[in-house]
């Protein structure tokens, strides 16, 4: 299956935390934070959203920050995505 985002919405997929602090001390699940880096996987169409015009910013395979608690989480084929909106995302990495 594919998630097709809608409005200004964009899928991301996070990217996987070091299991290891940079203090070399292993991290068990519940220690570890949520990361903020995420792959770009699917861009919605942008256009009139909540009665302005919204330009989309970012494109599939783009690497970014978001906001720390923002967005909806949704497994799909045992993947896990989060579903943000355009603002809620915060840069671009290069």
């Amino acid at each position: 299956m594919k998630i097709v985002p809608l409005g200004d919405r964009v899928v991301i997929k996070n990217q996987e935390m070091n299991e290891v602090s940079k203090g070399g001390i292993i991290l068990a699940g519940a220690a570890k934070e949520k990361p903020q880096m995420a792959e770009v996987i699917a861009v919605g169409p942008g256009g009139n959203v909540d009665g302005k015009e919204i330009t989309m910013h970012v494109k599939e395979g783009q690497k970014v920050i978001y906001s720390k608690y923002a967005g909806n989480e949704v497994k799909l084929d045992g993947e896990e995505y989060v579903i943000v909106r355009q603002s809620d995302i915060l840069a671009v990495v290069e």
